[in-house]
């Protein structure tokens, strides 16, 4: 068994949890559906990957995640912090302090209400109580309902208010962590500073690091940690703390890191104060971030409507949508690190090109590139193989889920990773394993653009649609996903009622085309962190930030550029004569006066070409290259090398 524990932190990242927990809950739910579709029976996908076994206090036996799920106080709405199997644990009480002598006052927040959703919910579980309790050998029916699945569909479309309010997953007691403090409206969470705060008072990240050992001992080996966080406000800092223990303590453990934001977190600025505190925000976010897992993949769009128009109506103003759309991608990416095979070399008709998180950061971060940092691409629903009505193939209708990145990615030394599953033949007949491996592989072929490295994982299954779904389909898709033509005027949303399922691609990858991401932050924290009365420079220090830490997130970033930018210097360079590269590679000595390497063999020009960042045509090398790299010798003494950030400053 090689598991994998889910972190969710922050609420847009715990609504994106929800619908992805809702996917899996489905999928184990058409397994045992008797005259269900065979190809979910014959999934070959190992849902223990994600799920753990127990049993509650009456010796009933449980099947739920293997998650932790973190948010503000008040977050939850109907469900208790302890979840829905346990009924009976008590929680802490302030007021029960023996020590305390004085008048007491309780005041407490009356509780949500269930919507009808969750009330049906309930109300099927009484149901299926009773009837298993007069008749356990009776064929499990579903008993008649009183509540129609319309009125529910639009009861979910009209008034989400939390995540929780359309989850239909049962949690551990240990799931459910809500921050102390006054935070009861998000919106207030908005910045890094503040979510360090909230950390600052009491034991907070220790009980959350408790609540992870706990799923990690159960563990027979744990393949990785995915994370998901809302790194739109102060949620960041309190992941970055958190990932900052995870590597402590699980060295060897990979994180596969998904940073989200939903639209509404690019709103327009009011004042230039919140304009710079947002950019510096950003900044920071994603370097500590990104310094602490081993594959990161940024993903939110201002607008999903804009991007995804043709087949999709996603409302970008509700959550409750635009959620649904990265869950859906990152259930996609999920598979692959599931699939259930029969022996190490045996080969199955429902799955192929099975990995688990350790490998699949080795295929986007650990080749010559380094480059951690990758696009996350989706095709939803993804076309048909053959079908009349297609409009390309899949690889020309994957769009990025990523933000800032270049749309003409001519990356030759691009690598990516795509899954598959569901995939329709022609009309809403499904491809086998073979069909699809032969369409990709002419796609590739065929293709202008050509990634260096391709893994290709395929899976039959498609992705289910559970009823608590948002009504995000145009006209155009059909009851199994096929495009039946073009999307009609007027026409409403299609939804869980109408569709059971779609076929899904959704692509990671690793390219210079995330670039402008990565650059627009470096910018920004040198504008306004460390550049000679930088205007945001007191807000770094009060958000607990010295000048060497902003330095060296400054560095850090560098460096990631730094990956991406070498080799297109490389390939730049190799149209050059070597007098045109001996001019531009310099080093600065503290006069600022250049000296050219014309000396140099070409062989060590090459080696210090692979630590070298261009700024504005000229390569600046620091010390500690040219020392890891044995290249300081006695003619080079007298020079002192300079960093990036000395030569900016």
């Amino acid at each position: 068994m090689r598991e994998i524990v889910t972190i969710q932190v922050g609420n847009f990242a715990n609504y994106i949890g929800s619908h992805f927990w809702n996917f899996q809950d489905e999928l184990l739910g058409l397994v045992e559906e008797p005259h269900g579709d065979p190809i979910f029976k014959n999934s070959s996908l190992d849902m223990d990957v994600l799920y753990r076994a127990g049993e509650t206090q009456q010796g009933l036996l449980t099947y739920s995640p293997r998650l932790i799920s973190v948010g503000f106080q008040g977050s939850l709405g109907s469900l208790s912090s302890s979840g829905s199997l346990f009924d009976n644990i008590s929680t802490y009480d302030p007021t029960d302090i023996v020590t305390w002598t004085g008048n007491v006052s309780r005041c407490a927040a009356e509780p949500h209400k269930k919507n009808l959703f969750l009330q049906s919910l309930c109300e099927e579980d009484q149901q299926k109580s009773a009837l298993y309790a007069n008749d356990p050998d009776k064929e499990k029916t579903s008993p008649q309902k009183q509540i129609q699945d319309k009125d529910l569909v639009e009861c979910l479309e009209s008034g989400v208010q939390f995540w929780t309010d359309f989850s239909k997953v049962q949690y551990h007691p240990r799931s459910l962590y809500e921050l102390h403090g006054s935070w009861t409206d998000v919106q207030k969470l908005d910045n890094y500073g503040i979510g360090k705060d909230v950390l600052s008072e009491g034991l907070q990240i220790e009980e959350m690091n408790e609540r992870l050992r706990f799923f990690v001992e159960e563990c027979d080996h744990v393949q990785g940690i995915q994370f998901i966080v809302d790194d739109s406000g102060g949620f960041s800092s309190v992941a970055a703390e958190y990932l900052e223990n995870i590597a402590d303590e699980y060295t060897n453990t990979p994180v596969l890191l998904y940073a989200a934001r939903d639209p509404g977190a690019y709103a327009f600025p009011v004042s230039q104060k919140e304009s710079i505190t947002r950019v510096l925000h950003d900044a920071v976010s994603f370097s500590r971030l990104s310094s602490f897992c081993k594959l990161m993949v940024p993903v939110g769009l201002p607008s999903l409507r804009s991007k995804l128009s043709s087949v999709l109506n996603v409302d970008d103003q509700k959550l409750f949508h635009s959620s649904a759309v990265y869950a859906a991608s990152i259930h996609s990416i999920s598979i692959p690190l599931r699939m259930e095979l029969p022996g190490p070399t045996a080969t199955s008709a429902y799955v192929s090109g099975a990995v688990d998180v350790g490998e699949i950061v080795h295929i986007l971060a650990g080749q010559e590139r380094q480059n951690m940092v990758t696009i996350l691409d989706t095709a939803m629903p993804a076309p048909s193989l053959t079908d009349e009505h297609n409009q390309g193939s899949i690889h020309r209708n994957l769009h990025p889920l990523t933000p800032e990145v270049e749309e003409d990615d001519d990356d030759l030394h691009a690598v990516e990773s795509l899954i598959i599953h569901g995939a329709l033949h022609s009309g809403d007949h499904r491809a086998s394993i073979s069909q699809v491996k032969d369409a990709i592989n002419a796609s590739y072929l065929g293709g202008s653009q050509k990634p260096k490295l391709a893994y290709l994982s395929i899976a039959l299954c498609p992705l289910p649609i559970p009823l608590p779904f948002p009504s995000i389909f145009g006209s155009c898709v059909g009851r199994h996903g096929e495009l039946l033509g073009n999307q009609s005027e007027g026409a409403h949303s299609r939804g869980s009622l109408e569709i059971d399922s779609i076929p899904m691609a959704a692509r990671l990858r690793s390219s210079k085309a995330v670039m402008p991401l990565i650059e627009r932050r470096l910018g920004n924290l040198r504008k306004h962190g460390t550049a000679r009365g930088a205007p945001g420079a007191e807000l770094l220090r009060s958000w607990g930030f010295g000048k060497d830490e902003v330095e060296d997130m400054g560095e850090f970033l560098s460096r990631l550029l730094m990956s991406l930018n070498l080799q297109m210097t490389l390939e730049q360079s190799q149209s050059k004569s070597a007098s045109e590269i001996l001019a531009h590679l310099v080093i600065l000595d503290s006069s600022g006066s250049e000296h050219c390497l014309q000396s140099w063999h070409s062989n060590q020009i090459y080696d210090l070409y692979c630590y070298v960042i261009l700024i504005n045509s000229f390569m600046v090398i620091s010390l500690s290259f040219l020392l890891e790299l044995g290249l300081w010798n006695h003619e080079l003494k007298s020079i002192i090398c300079l960093c990036t950030d000395a030569f900016k400053g």
